[in-house]
């Protein structure tokens, strides 16, 4: 008996003793947990959080404007800026559209309407990173340009501004409602010397925002200037219609001045309501600790213990070099960006503005900001462990926001549908917190809900439900949109099965497999389908708009809801371990359009992005966790850091760091909707969720040990979960939220833990089974005098059956050939299964007609190719569909042959504008005319207007008449606008334009 197990012995004798009960002592604060937090993450890179004062998931968020647009300003702060253009009350955690950034105060030495941004004398100051400190629910800067100290406090609706001026005079405080997006209203109106009250209506990505306001100060105004609409100072506003005001306080002892700000979204009553309900004469420290008690509270929900020194305490953005003291650092920031969204979206006294924008009241709190998209894959997961109760409270939100705009949300911001990202994840929050017991709520409206959410024809729906996926030229983000719906679909038929709901179980349950419709069984990654023809050329390095925010790559492990059902489309579990150590291992550079939230990147594998965030733990499903304990420690270690730039994407509302959270507890939730968490490996050598009481009884706990941890020591020896040795890669919701002890005994190497058959996680689909549709692997669906057309299917042993036109079915055993415009419809059979039929036109060109590009058009943007110009297929006004043919930054010269000299009298061309796209006119179109093909005249030129900003989608057709006459070769060149207006989004990017053409056309 060597050493090693002895010492393991005695330890697990005493640890369990005879009869496997255990006692464990829980994890301990060492020092207060706000102190570990660093606000600062992620303020720099492309994190895009703020680092000012809030509440766990308060509605106001108090924090300082440095940048007023841009990609990296959607927070309204970057860490990389020196000037501060003041301080609003309203901002986004980690998003990639910025809104908000709502009534911006700014004390200030002089009366000044101009911010600055212009490069001209403004009320912006300047700032150093070493004068500024922020911790959860207190924010304090020194403004350099003007000597004047701010400190910022809230509570969950209102806050308060602290200003200390140099001396008693020229105390002034800049009020600006136009800061950051488009006014729709406005109001700034003096109640008396020491009240404001307004508010402020907005567009952005929000289309209609309403805030109202009610602020008051700890010392009279001396006066207040207002400015007109040209920017002029005037003395009164009598009709409310300024945008901006300046206030001078009247403070002869130089003392602090307190400003106190109540917002709402339903009127300025409840914005005043909501400011003395929570603050009213409590002084800044008061509100302060209110504020930093509840955030502890927060916070110790999930205690952690390292070897971290009691002694080291954060202060701004101190790197410490412990490395287990910066794990609990990137812990606990972590944790609190968790709960910076959802938002409360409702006053004191139980009224909000709904989706309707109309006025309601609710007995339950009412959210808003629900990214979804992002957080139902961990964010929501985390919440059903340590937020049951608020979890509740989401769902009614869901319901009543059904109520209200007649559809659950996809991503919804003060009171407004954005239409943002895709699938219907509302669906899958509900089916997860339902099938965990947590139930306060509805459950049969909900489901109702659900199905509705499923059941609509936007959004590609319409396809998905008709074929069992969506087409290319149907709906832009095709493949990700059906991966996505499916996922959905699968939650769907989970909650329908427990409610005994048999018919809604079998429809929701097949379509949970229309993954099978987008794998292509050749190359083994998920594709588009264009015209029942796979998207070509294929390329799974491209970011094309066949996918959301991603590639091939990272969408092509999409199926959580039946992994099992995936590695029999791919073989075996050998080629999904294989295709995993390919994903990992691949270059790391891609092709096609620019991304930037594709990042974080280990191969293909793209932390900074979410389709990404289960991947590292499929290993679990193929019986080889030390290769998840591998990545899972890698992405813990290397892609999070204590640093404003160390997130390693858009922190998203929480998502990325409810990754971490979960991950460094040890597991993770891959399938939503399974009540399984897959382990992977935990980074503390002690963690406690101290759970919610359900029924008054007091909390319990659940505690996570590694024995042996160290950053060597990640590979996990054995589990053990309440004494009892875990030989399953996996644990149920139940096993946490019940309490107990999860133990796990850490070593050097990979063991054979959790490498037996039988140990793995498992999803699968198992009945109703669907055959999945055939395709048209070859043939050209535009052709001259013939193509030769060959089908196939992913599914072994299908029959497929074919027609032609309206010909009868026949079954398909060898390729056939079509010499004319044709239809040709088909279907797969195999047993009693049978596909839907999917029927595809070929458009035979004139043999006669060919076209020569003399510019290279872009691989994702081709539009089936050379001929595409000439196919006689006509475009839509959506770009994403694929029938454009895109030319990025250069002209477009084209050189279509009629074959023959012949009498012409009519050339055009169409053209598409979608400036939001970056997608311009053409600057100019030519035609030129030859007999030879050597010698062009030009027969005119049409001049396009392109600079002016027009974000109407339009397609303009370039038309040009001239005398009949006879000529074989038509010469096209198109113009490109080349560098966007310095008005675009694009242009601080040094964004260049595209051109979109469609149909040359020569009568």
């Amino acid at each position: 008996m060597n050493l090693k197990f002895i010492s393991a012995f005695l330890g697990a004798f005493f640890l369990f003793g005879c009869n496997n009960k255990t006692s464990v002592t829980p994890a301990e604060k060492d020092q207060s947990l706000i102190s570990y937090v660093n606000t600062f993450i992620g303020t720099g890179g492309h994190g895009h959080t703020y680092p000012g004062a809030t509440l766990p998931y308060g509605m106001m968020q108090l924090s300082p404007d440095t940048r007023l647009e841009g990609w990296d300003g959607c927070s309204g702060y970057h860490y990389t800026d020196e000037y501060i253009y003041g301080f609003s009350h309203t901002h986004l955690s980690g998003t990639g559209i910025s809104d908000y950034g709502d009534v911006l105060l700014m004390p200030t030495n002089k009366v000044e309407f101009n911010n600055g941004a212009d490069g001209k004398p403004g009320y912006l100051a300047h700032f150093s990173h070493d004068n500024e400190f922020a911790e959860p629910g207190y924010y304090k800067v020194h403004l350099d340009s003007t000597e004047i100290d701010v400190e910022l406090t809230v509570s969950n609706r209102s806050g308060i501004h602290k200003y200390e001026f140099p001396s008693a005079e020229n105390q002034y405080m800049v009020l600006d409602l136009a800061h950051r997006d488009k006014l729709l209203d406005y109001k700034i109106q003096k109640i008396d010397d020491k009240t404001i009250q307004g508010f402020r209506h907005s567009e952005a990505w929000a289309k209609d925002q309403r805030l109202f306001y009610y602020t008051t100060f700890s010392h009279p105004m001396e006066s207040i200037v207002y400015n007109d609409n040209e920017g002029n100072p005037i003395s009164k506003n009598y009709k409310f219609s300024s945008k901006k005001a300046v206030i001078k306080f009247n403070n002869p002892n130089n003392e602090p001045v307190f400003i106190k700000v109540g917002i709402s979204a339903v009127d300025i009553e409840g914005a005043k309501k909501n400011l003395e309900a929570e603050i009213g004469n409590k002084d800044f420290e008061t509100v302060k600790k209110i504020g930093q008690d509840y955030w502890e509270s927060q916070l110790a929900k999930i205690v952690v213990e390292s070897n971290a020194s009691t002694n080291d305490v954060l202060s701004g953005v101190d790197r410490i070099n412990d490395q287990d003291l910066e794990n609990k650092v990137n812990f606990y920031s972590a944790l609190y960006h968790t709960m910076l969204a959802p938002n409360r979206y409702q006053d004191v006294d139980g009224r909000y503005r709904g989706m309707d924008l109309e006025i309601h009241e609710a007995d339950f709190d009412y959210y808003t900001v629900f990214s979804l998209w992002d957080t139902y894959r961990a964010a929501h997961p985390l919440y059903t462990i340590i937020e049951q109760d608020r979890t509740n409270h989401f769902i009614n939100t869901f319901l009543a926001k059904y109520d209200e705009g007649g559809i659950m949300p996809m991503w919804d911001l003060a009171g407004n549908y954005t239409d943002c990202m895709i699938g219907y994840h509302a669906v899958p929050v509900i089916a997860d917190a339902y099938l965990k017991g947590i139930r306060g709520y509805d459950t049969e409206k909900a489901f109702e809900a659900m199905k509705h959410s499923a059941t609509r024809d936007k959004f590609g729906l319409e396809a998905y439900k008709t074929y069992g996926f969506i087409p290319v030229d149907e709906e832009s983000e095709s493949v990700s949109k059906t991966l996505e719906y499916a996922y959905d679909d699968w939650t769907i038929a989970q909650m329908a099965k427990d409610m005994g709901k048999t018919e809604d179980y079998k429809t929701y349950i097949q379509r949970a497999q229309y993954y099978k419709n987008v794998f292509d069984q050749e190359t083994k990654f998920m594709r588009g389908r264009f015209r029942n023809t796979w998207f070509a050329p294929f390329d799974p390095y491209e970011v094309n708009f066949n996918y959301t925010e991603a590639n091939s790559w990272q969408y092509s492990f999409y199926v959580p809801q039946d992994v099992s059902g995936f590695i029999n489309l791919l073989g075996g579990k050998e080629q999904l371990e294989a295709k995993l150590d390919d994903l990992f291992s691949a270059q790391t550079e891609f092709t096609g359009r620019d991304q930037s939230d594709i990042t974080g990147l280990i191969g293909q594998y793209a932390h900074g992005n979410e389709p990404s965030h289960h991947m590292a733990y499929l290993y679990n499903f193929v019986n080889k966790p030390h290769k998840t304990q591998e990545k899972v420690h890698q992405i813990l270690t290397e892609l999070y850091k204590n640093d404003p730039d160390g997130i390693s994407g858009n922190e998203d509302c929480g998502q990325m760091s409810a990754w971490y959270v979960l991950s460094s507890m040890g597991f993770y939730s891959v399938t939503p909707g399974s009540n399984y968490y897959v382990i992977g490996t935990p980074l503390f050598d002690k963690a406690t969720i101290n759970l919610e009481s359900r029924d008054n009884s007091g909390g319990k706990q659940f505690n996570i040990i590694a024995n042996n941890l160290s950053d060597t020591n990640i590979y996990i020896e054995s589990v053990s979960l309440n004494g009892k040795a875990l030989d399953k890669t996996f644990i149920k919701h139940s096993d946490v939220v019940k309490g107990g002890t999860l133990e796990f005994n850490m070593t050097s190497s990979p063991t054979v833990w959790g490498t037996a058959e039988g140990t793995e996680p498992k999803t699968e689909i198992a009945e109703h089974i669907i055959l999945p549709s055939p395709y048209i692997e070859k043939g050209d669906i535009t052709f001259r005098g013939e193509t030769e057309v060959v089908l196939n299917t992913s599914e072994k042993d299908a029959k497929i059956f074919y027609a032609l036109d309206d010909g009868a079915f026949q079954e398909y055993s060898k390729p056939f050939k079509i010499k004319t415009d044709t239809k040709v419809k088909l279907y797969s059979e195999k047993g009693e299964l049978k596909s839907p039929v999917l029927e595809t036109p070929f458009f035979k060109i004139d043999p006669n007609l060919s076209i020569k590009l003399e510019s290279k058009y872009a691989n994702q943007y081709s539009a089936g190719g050379n001929d595409a110009l000439i196919d006689g297929i006509r475009s839509t006004k959506n770009y994403r569909t694929g029938s454009w043919q895109g030319y990025h930054d250069q002209d477009l010269v084209a050189v279509v042959d009629l074959g023959s000299v012949k009498p012409i009298n009519l050339i055009t061309s169409n053209y598409l504008r979608d400036q939001g796209a970056w997608i311009f006119h053409p600057t100019e179109v030519e035609y030129l005319v030859s007999k030879d093909g050597k010698t062009f005249n030009s027969i005119g030129k049409k001049t396009l207007e392109t600079k002016p900003k027009n974000y109407n989608i339009a397609i303009e057709t370039v038309e040009m008449k001239i005398p009949k006459s006879n000529y074989r070769y038509v010469k096209v060149i198109a113009k490109k606008l080349g560098n966007l207006p310095e008005w675009h989004i694009g242009y601080p990017m040094n964004g260049k334009s595209w051109i979109f053409v469609d149909e040359i056309s020569v009568k």
